[in-house]
């Protein structure tokens, strides 16, 4: 028994030591991927910093292309595509005017009653209306009948406030949200579809002439003052109320940046010069590219895997569509290179685009304890637990990701208004207000975006300057500003002028 009693000992400590050197093994083992998980967090920290002289190359290079765009076409990565406004909204405007407001899969149509500078906008009545999917991608002619004819069921619910004076067409304003090469203020050829559209016998076709052709069809006399872009059109909405409004930008999925330049200063402008002197330009700001840009392996990973590889750089960078994709790219490094969701990667982290930017703002906005919902959150989306630890690594993610895009926004801000000699006080000089009206849910929702990028703002532009410019939210400028362009740019302007 003794025999026994000694042998079963031995087999128990040889026991207790091979576990131990297991359970050694295994913590020296998950120290290791830890450490890789910080090293591969480390490594992404320092690829995205943003230090100030970064921004302010990012921004001399902003300006940089943005003479060059002025300059020819094709001269630039920034197509700086003139938009035909060269008369913004003052709030004199009285009348009612219509917009139809088509950028994806729904459609607005919308009219508004203003009443000059005392009254502004008196009402305004508005119905959205979503598209049938086979329309997307049917014939031209399809689409437009069916936008004419929810146009014209709209007209038919005026009411007695909306009274149109005798002899007078119902003037609208059109935001079309998709390529197009402006031919005038209300024509412009479209170039491509995007956002699930594809309808080729619309191409090269201009969308005015396509959307008062349906009208004819359908019975409806409307005449179409004035063709924009979503991004003009918020700032035709910010110049109505703030005659300081020089710039506008959408930080939403995308991202745009259009502004008011001195008509003088384009040398590809090649008509007469407009009696205001001034003209919007649409930026296109999105396809700008820089070698100052702090670009990671994931951002060349997520352009080279894109539809449009080697376009739209800083969009890839800045914009809603794209930041919630990073940080899944970030979790899938981590989940392959240091086990960070355990032994196994989640199937679900495999998927392009399952981590949506509002997600990834829900999460770096916790700031509950434990994190909650942070945990929640990638339970919902992952389908995995996660311990405190792993989620504060989480939220490290989001802080770099957000950051540099908050930055580089305001980068290129700045460099607008570098472009305008509006960076810095004049001597002598009574310094010029400039606001910057901005929309989009990027900008609206993700809090901490939207508060970086204004910090970063002030900070490029120093104590002094940054007390005379303003940063607003301009709400539904891609509707209410394409009316506001219809008016400003009504036909019977000079008759009310004269009168």
């Amino acid at each position: 028994m003794g025999k026994v009693a000694v042998g079963a000992t031995v087999v128990c400590a040889a026991a207790v030591c091979a576990a131990t050197v297991y359970v050694v093994r295994r913590r020296m083992k998950s120290c290791g991927k830890w450490g890789r998980v910080i090293e591969i967090l480390k490594v992404f920290e320092e690829d995205c910093a943003t230090p100030i002289g970064k921004l302010r190359q990012v921004a001399d290079a902003m300006t940089v292309e943005m003479h060059a765009g002025l300059a020819s076409e094709g001269g630039s990565k920034l197509k700086m595509l003139i938009s035909y406004v060269d008369n913004l909204p003052s709030g004199d405007e009285q009348g009612f005017f219509y917009a139809l407001d088509l950028g994806g899969t729904n459609f607005r149509v919308m009219r508004v009653l203003l009443g000059g500078k005392q009254d502004r906008v008196v009402k305004q009545e508005f119905e959205e209306v979503s598209i049938p999917p086979p329309l997307m991608t049917g014939a031209s002619d399809e689409l437009f009948n069916f936008i004419a004819e929810a146009l014209a069921k709209f007209v038919a619910t005026e009411g007695e406030d909306f009274h149109l004076p005798a002899g007078r067409q119902r003037e609208l304003g059109f935001t079309f949200s998709f390529p197009v090469k402006q031919t005038s203020l209300c024509s412009g050829t479209l170039i491509s579809w995007t956002k699930g559209f594809s309808i080729e016998d619309a191409l090269g076709q201009d969308v005015v002439g396509e959307l008062i052709k349906a009208m004819e069809r359908v019975g409806l006399d409307m005449n179409v003052t004035a063709l924009v872009n979503d991004t003009v059109g918020t700032l035709a909405g910010g110049r109505y109320y703030n005659s300081d409004v020089v710039a506008a930008v959408i930080l939403g999925t995308g991202t745009n940046a259009a502004y008011v330049e001195r008509a003088n200063a384009i040398p590809k402008w090649q008509g007469l010069l407009p009696k205001s002197g001034e003209m919007v330009i649409n930026m296109e700001w999105g396809n700008f590219r820089s070698s100052h840009l702090p670009l990671t392996e994931y951002d060349h990973l997520l352009d080279f895997d894109s539809l449009n590889p080697g376009e739209q750089i800083l969009e890839k960078i800045i914009s809603g569509m794209y930041l919630g994709e990073i940080l899944r790219r970030v979790l899938l490094k981590m989940a392959e290179e240091a086990a960070f969701f355990g032994d196994s990667i989640p199937p679900k982290l495999k998927v392009p685009f399952i981590i949506r930017t509002p997600t990834m703002s829900a999460m770096h906005s916790d700031t509950s304890p434990d994190l909650k919902v942070v945990g929640s959150k990638l339970k919902d989306i992952l389908e995995v637990p996660t311990t405190l630890k792993m989620r504060k690594v989480v939220i490290s993610l989001c802080n770099i990701i957000a950051t540099r895009g908050a930055r580089l926004s305001a980068a290129g801000i700045y460099g607008i208004l570098k472009k305008l000699g509006r960076d810095a006080p004049k001597d002598g000089e009574t310094t010029q207000k400039s606001v910057i009206a901005m929309d989009g849910g990027l900008f609206e929702h993700y809090t901490q975006f939207s508060e970086c990028m204004e910090s970063s703002l002030k900070e490029l532009l120093g104590d002094e300057a940054s007390e005379s410019v303003e940063v607003i939210h301009s709400n539904d400028g891609s509707g209410v500003g394409a009316a506001l362009l219809a008016a400003s740019h009504s036909q019977y302007l000079e008759d009310s002028e004269t009168s």
